[in-house]
């Protein structure tokens, strides 16, 4: 499934990724933070909604994404 970024605020548009705190292959819980971005400036965590396994990072610590464009896959388990 895509993990898309989540609008965390009502003014949120676009985030820029700063850090993963998890990479391919690690085991996600629900609740689990996965990466940190930063809205302005504001640093916020990314909570994992689902459990599974990260299986690929498809937007870059460095990259700006909109709201709701795909940023990982995670794999039900």
């Amino acid at each position: 499934m895509e993990f898309c970024m989540p609008k965390l605020d009502h003014t949120m548009e676009e985030a820029y990724i700063s850090e993963w705190l998890k990479g391919p292959g690690d085991i996600v819980e629900k609740g689990d933070i996965l990466l940190k971005v930063e809205t302005g400036k504001t640093v916020l965590e990314v909570e994992s909604f689902v459990s599974g396994v990260l299986v690929e990072i498809l937007a870059q610590p460095g990259e700006t994404v909109p709201v709701h464009a795909p940023v990982a896959i995670i794999e039900s388990r």
